[in-house]
C-alpha cells in the first residue's frame, strides 16, 4: 500500500512540476520544435485544455488554467490518498 501511495505521489508531483514549467516557458523565448519543450506542451495540454474551455479569458492577457488545474490536481490527490489510506470522511 506504501508503494502505490508514493507512486501516486510522486506522479502527482510531476504533472503538478511539468505545468509549472509549462507556465514558465509560457514567459520567455522558447524554441517550441525542442523536444523537451514539446513534450511538456503535449502532456499538459489535455489537462489545461478543460479548463480553458470552462474560464473565458475575455480581454485579460492572462490565462489562469495552470492555476485552477493545479488547484484541481491537489484537491484530487488528497482526495485519492485519503481513499488509498482509508481516512476518507
Amino acid at each position: 500500500m506504501y508503494i502505490l501511495y508514493q507512486v501516486i505521489r510522486i506522479s502527482f508531483s510531476i504533472l503538478q512540476w511539468l505545468i509549472i514549467a509549462r507556465v514558465v516557458l509560457s514567459w520567455v523565448n522558447v524554441d517550441y520544435n525542442n523536444p523537451l519543450v514539446r513534450f511538456i506542451y503535449e502532456f499538459t495540454e489535455p489537462i489545461l485544455a478543460p479548463f480553458r474551455r470552462l474560464i473565458p479569458r475575455g480581454s485579460v492577457p492572462l490565462d489562469f488554467s495552470p492555476l485552477f488545474a493545479l488547484i484541481f490536481l491537489q484537491l484530487l490527490e488528497n482526495f485519492i490518498l485519503r481513499i488509498i489510506l482509508g481516512t476518507f470522511f
